[in-house]
């Protein structure tokens, strides 16, 4: 009975292996956490901007700044003055747009998720196996190992989740 409960989902070992079939790869982490990321509107300031500067563009210049403006979704002015006072304060990217540390946050979260799933399994096969009366014969070794794999789920779960903070907190607020 041991057998027939470890061997769900396994593939039959007598029968052979399809391999004309495509193996389509799971799409990254990061790509599926941006999915479930909720989109944030900047907050409103007290004070507006209210101070005018006139700037003058080529047509080409003009048309390249709409487009850009456009593709993020927010007005030419916005994203004009979210330019420059991105360069004045020394940072290229545009507050509440998604850049590579975003990525790398989210992929660091779908990470700490999946060991933290593998910790679970591995618990539940060692509950599993404390559950009856007297060991199976290899019981022992298994659950050794059971534990030697939660310990090290668990080590890796604390360190991805430093590095998600600590990379989070060196991104800081926009």
């Amino acid at each position: 009975m041991a057998e027939e409960l470890g061997r769900q989902g396994a593939p039959d070992r007598n029968k052979p292996v399809d391999t004309t079939t495509r193996t389509v790869l799971p799409q990254r982490a990061a790509e599926a956490a941006a999915l479930h990321r909720v989109a944030r509107r900047r907050q409103r300031k007290e004070t507006q901007r209210k101070e005018r500067v006139d700037v003058r563009y080529s047509t080409d210049e003009k048309t390249a700044i709409l487009t850009v403006a456009r593709s993020l979704n927010i007005a030419a002015a916005h994203y004009v003055g979210a330019v420059v006072m991105a360069h004045i304060q020394g940072d290229l990217t545009l507050p509440g747009q998604r850049t590579q540390l975003d990525d790398y946050i989210d992929e660091l979260t779908a990470l700490r998720g999946e060991v933290a799933k593998i910790g679970h399994n591995v618990n539940q096969i060692a509950k599993k196996l404390n559950s009856g009366d007297r060991p199976h014969p290899g019981d022992t070794a298994l659950l050794d190992h059971a534990e030697r794999v939660l310990d090290t789920a668990g080590t890796a779960v604390r360190h991805i989740a430093a590095a998600t903070n600590q990379v989070a907190a060196t991104k800081g607020p926009r």
